[in-house]
């Protein structure tokens, strides 16, 4: 039996698949100052921050708090921050000289910080190297073996004393596992994550099992410390156990895991990419062809997928990326009240709902 949200809920064989969230180490003041980009929320909220200190840094009363605005800070050297980074050099080169004619793009810096001792460590050194010097082609500044120690008054403050100053802080720097409520220690590893069998089956539990991201499988001996987390590690785990429980329904054996890799890819930017399928590596135009038919491939339904090929082709041919429009939503009365009460657990549902309840009675009362 498990405890949710929505009250309790029995179980024959329970599968945790809640991925990951992203890691801030442990650094309060950094996890409520820096922009992550984990979820779609957030990946807006990050867009209308940009866009919008954009706007002030035209209007704004002094150089320094001007070059604050257009510093922009990327922490962590993967597929991610490598790919955001690519993202904003390209929106440096195209997007500012026609959006803000009066403001030199020049004035633009763009920071990608790595711990490490270089870019994309889940990719060969060949690679890395180049997405390094395509990203360096691109006017992005690449601090390698820097550790970000804190971020405080509009400064990113570094392991060896250097600061730099910004306002848009972006931090995708790693991710742990998302936690259970009283799942046994012993069975969460390294990044947090839940320790299972080769059958993907968590350790010392019976019909519980736990794939994706948020596992550490060690059973593969091509993997001894972990397959990467990955999408398609999720996919190949996630078709596996289905077969295997089937499997156990019928009294039979269940398979082991063993991941297949199909390849491992990262965009640049326009027509640089880095691509690699076995023992076969490849960079430049043709890796980003790749990544792009890749990508097709995943979109579901033939409509989506010509829509998404239509505004590739349109945005390829005419540089510009979508409309930019800073967006701010606001939920309504009744989403807010709901979120409050499920964000609590079950057994706490009773008293939230008393205790908002009251609330809107005092509310009312002082009204009158």
């Amino acid at each position: 039996m498990i405890q949710t949200s929505i009250g309790k809920i029995d179980y024959d064989y329970l599968v945790l698949a809640a991925g990951t969230t992203t890691n801030f180490f442990g650094n309060k003041q950094i996890e409520e100052e820096s922009m992550p980009m984990k979820n779609v929320s957030e990946a807006m909220g990050l867009r209308n921050a940009l866009l919008a200190n954009l706007e002030r840094a035209l209007t704004c009363s002094t150089k320094i708090e001007q070059q604050e605005l257009l510093n922009i800070v990327v922490v962590g050297g993967g597929a991610t921050g490598v790919e955001v980074a690519g993202v904003l050099s390209e929106m440096k080169r195209f997007v500012l000289p026609v959006d803000y004619p009066d403001m030199p793009a020049s004035l633009m810096h763009i920071y990608l910080i790595e711990a490490g001792p270089r870019l994309l460590a889940g990719l060969s050194e060949e690679s890395s190297k180049h997405a390094e010097q395509f990203l360096r082609e691109m006017g992005v500044n690449i601090l390698l073996n820097k550790k970000v120690m804190d971020y405080r008054d509009h400064k990113v403050m570094l392991e060896d004393g250097s600061e730099i100053a910004t306002r848009t802080f972006i931090w995708v720097s790693g991710v742990t596992g998302v936690s259970f409520g009283n799942l046994d220690k012993a069975v969460i590893g390294r990044g947090g994550r839940i320790k299972v069998d080769e059958f993907n089956r968590v350790e010392s539990m019976d019909n519980v099992f736990a794939i994706g991201d948020q596992c550490l499988q060690v059973a593969d001996k091509d993997y001894s410390s972990g397959h990467p987390q990955l999408a398609q590690v999720a996919i190949q785990q996630g078709e596996l156990l289905a077969k295997n429980l089937i499997r156990l329904e019928k009294g039979k054996k269940m398979k082991p895991f063993h991941y297949r890799n199909l390849g491992s890819m990262a965009t640049v930017g326009r027509n640089k990419a880095v691509a690699e399928f076995s023992k076969v590596k490849m960079h430049g135009w043709f890796a980003w062809v790749m990544w792009l038919v890749v990508h097709l491939r995943s979109i579901l339904g033939v409509r989506n997928k010509v829509v998404v090929l239509l505004n590739w082709v349109w945005n390829y041919f005419t540089y510009d990326q979508s409309m930019r429009m800073i967006i701010y939503a606001r939920k309504a009365k009744e989403v807010r009240e709901r979120e409050i009460i499920e964000a609590t657990t079950h057994w706490e549902k009773n008293r939230m709902m008393s205790l908002w309840s009251k609330t809107k009675h005092n509310i009312s009362h002082k009204s009158k």
